[in-house]
């Protein structure tokens, strides 16, 4: 029999909305949107990348990356430097790293409750097959 991959298409899109629901709604109780915690990420796992680098990694537009970073600066959750040219460098706050442990902290939770139906071999096998598929896709981590 073979596997309808419009329907494996919208599986995978209905695990992602449920994740980032779940996500979201325990990042609440610290004040940032899952939006704003994946942005933290990226800004740790990349010091002093740019915006368009940040955006990239982040699936966003620069432009939409752009107006979220200011509100992350307006928070005082990051900074931004002037790099070369006109290039901004980003670097995360002490008030952003404290976010970004407290997210982690959050997420730990989440996250098992989300995979608790699959076995370990379960899980291994997703996540093997998951990279399989985005293995030319690095940037975003």
């Amino acid at each position: 029999m073979t596997t309808d991959l419009e329907v494996l298409g919208l599986a995978i899109k209905r695990a992602q909305y449920r994740n980032h629901r779940a996500m979201d709604a325990a990042l609440r109780e610290i004040g940032v949107s899952l939006v704003q915690w994946d942005a933290l990420r990226a800004v740790e796992r990349m010091p002093g990348a740019s915006g368009h680098e940040l955006a990239v990694a982040t699936f966003q537009s620069d432009q939409a990356f752009g107006t979220l970073a200011n509100r992350l600066v307006e928070r005082g959750l990051i900074t931004r430097s002037a790099g070369r040219g006109r290039r901004l460098d980003h670097a995360l706050t002490e008030s952003g790293r404290e976010a970004l442990a407290e997210g982690r902290k959050l997420a730990t939770g989440v996250l098992e409750d989300l995979f608790a139906p699959l076995d370990e071999a379960q899980r291994a096998q997703l996540l093997r097959a998951l990279r399989d598929l985005t293995d030319g896709d690095r940037a975003g981590g």
